[in-house]
């Protein structure tokens, strides 16, 4: 299989603070969308700019099409397009403005495709970028990293700031860029519905570590949540179990094969989770 972004044994640690990445591993399929799951702090942002080189690994290996990214890599830079939570553009430029900015920093710099997608996100070229909302910063800045024809997609928290309406729009233009099988988004969001919407795979991550990298579907369709007793709980072999987490009345239990589990424990309700649900157990429930 051939990968967009290969991570493997990635750390970084700081001095002063007890965070690190640890060992964090996972990979992106071309033509793929990757959700980059996880609490605040969790290690989302340290990662991306980890892989942007924003900051120095301390260990580890990260490949960008097959290769490590150094500072003079420009040609690697040239195929990332990146979204973060914040806009970073100069507020006083106009669109107009700054497309011309960007046609001197990038080689491949499309002045008509970025026309074509500010009209699609119907965002004003004349005004200033200052008096935009949040929303509309964060259209521009799809609009900015799609315009430079990158073949990988950085994604942090691009969705947040946008109504439901808009938000739909630019899940679409999502999809409709990994349509060529070389490309691939790696997107961090805390509205996981929309993860459920378009992600190809989903790894969480939990104070620096990844606890798990799956296939979306398999995590909606496969696994599960059983509704427990706790006397049916005790008699659930704990190899059946990936987390578990007391309620007032009951014990919910997440499930790696619902189908197994359901006919090995009959008479014990097993639901689909959300990802959001699935989250809150692999992060607070007891292993």
């Amino acid at each position: 299989m051939s990968y967009s972004l290969d991570i493997q044994n990635l750390n970084k640690t700081y001095p002063d603070s007890d965070f690190r990445l640890n060992n964090v591993s996972f990979s992106i399929p071309k033509g793929t969308i990757m959700g980059f799951v996880g609490e605040n702090g969790a290690g989302k942002s340290t990662t991306m700019n980890a892989v942007l080189n924003i900051i120095k690994k301390d260990s580890g290996t990260i490949k960008i099409f097959g290769r490590e990214m150094g500072d003079r890599d420009t040609d690697i830079r040239e195929q990332i397009g990146v979204v973060f939570d914040a806009s970073n553009f100069p507020e006083v430029l106009t669109p107009a403005k700054l497309s011309k900015v960007m046609s001197g920093i990038y080689k491949q710099w499309d002045h008509s495709f970025f026309l074509d997608a500010t009209a699609r996100f119907k965002l004003d070229t004349r005004k200033q970028i200052g008096k935009f909302s949040r929303g509309m910063k964060m259209k521009l800045a799809l609009a900015v990293a799609l315009s430079h024809r990158p073949k990988l997609l950085i994604l942090d928290e691009a969705t947040s700031g946008l109504d439901p309406i808009v938000r739909d729009e630019v899940l679409e233009v999502f999809l409709e860029f990994v349509e060529d099988e070389d490309h691939s988004i790696l997107m961090s969001s805390h509205i996981t519905t929309d993860m459920e919407k378009i992600a190809d795979y989903i790894t969480f991550i939990h104070q620096g570590t990844i606890l798990l990298t799956e296939k979306k579907d398999h995590l909606i369709y496969e696994y599960g949540i059983a509704r427990c007793k706790a006397e049916q709980f005790q008699h659930i072999d704990r190899a059946d179990m990936l987390a578990f987490k007391k309620r007032d009345y009951q014990i919910d239990v997440l499930v790696e094969n619902r189908g197994a589990f359901e006919r090995k424990y009959s008479g014990i309700v097993v639901d689909t989770g959300t990802i959001d649900e699935i989250m809150v157990l692999l992060v607070k429930g007891d292993q």
